[in-house]
């Protein structure tokens, strides 16, 4: 049975949360939402995000597929372009989107923007994921520090609901007892170092206990952004030690 913890925090600065999630362990369904836009208009965008992709992923159910999740975010940036149309409020309003689906040993990575997807398999991290930023695209000789604060760091080339359609990737990767998934906003990752990341999943604590964790290394750094982390976990099987 997957195992599964969300938990999301507003941060030190920030008086909104524009962070939403969701976990649908019963069919290893999971998803990370960072909206933005003016106002209000960042928490609508990824509440309506996440929102279709959980509805559409409850009604697939064990027939749900990556090529389905990857549909529903389609749905979802249709969705969202409409209602910035019918409000001028929520005029540019748009969501990061990472979503996971986990299923026999495999792990498929559906994402557009830059909330990311780590797997600590045998002690070892990776990001399973590619940013969608500017840096990433059109900097690529820039050191993990200067991207850190170059001021181009947060822009966007890829979001559901910034353009008529969009395209997001897909990874597939081997999820297989022990493993540990971790989808969270940037507001994790552009906090804390991979390292840091790495030691707290590879503690031997609950999820739970993981998650609340990373959080508390990044409201010991100021925590200007809001934060989200959902982990997943198959279990080991016990009777094989």
């Amino acid at each position: 049975m997957i195992e599964s913890w969300g938990q999301t925090h507003v941060g030190l600065v920030r008086r909104n949360n524009e962070d939403s999630y969701d976990c649908v362990p019963e069919i290893g369904f999971f998803v990370v939402a960072d909206g933005m836009g003016g106002a209000n208009a960042g928490e609508r965008a990824s509440a309506i995000a996440v929102r279709t992709l959980a509805d559409r992923a409850r009604a697939a159910g064990n027939a749900l597929d990556a090529g389905t999740v990857v549909e529903a975010i389609e749905l979802a940036n249709r969705c969202i372009r409409r209602e910035a149309q019918n409000d001028p409020a929520l005029e540019g309003m748009g969501t990061t989107v990472t979503a996971a689906l986990v299923r026999e040993g495999k792990a498929w990575i559906v994402n557009a923007g830059d909330s990311r997807a780590y797997r600590l398999s045998g002690g070892q991290l990776e990001c399973l994921t590619e940013d969608h930023t500017w840096v990433r695209e059109y900097a690529k000789s820039l050191s993990p520090e200067q991207v850190k604060h170059h001021p181009y760091r947060h822009v966007l080339t890829k979001a559901v609901g910034a353009e008529s359609t969009v395209n997001a990737d897909t990874v597939e990767a081997d999820f297989t007892a022990g493993d540990i998934l971790l989808l969270c906003s940037d507001g994790l990752h552009g906090e804390v170092s991979a390292e840091a990341i790495s030691e707290a999943l590879a503690s031997d604590a609950s999820l739970e206990s993981k998650a609340a964790a990373l959080i508390q290394s990044v409201l010991s750094c100021g925590a200007p952004d809001n934060l989200t982390i959902v982990l997943v976990r198959e279990p080991e099987d016990e009777t094989t030690g």
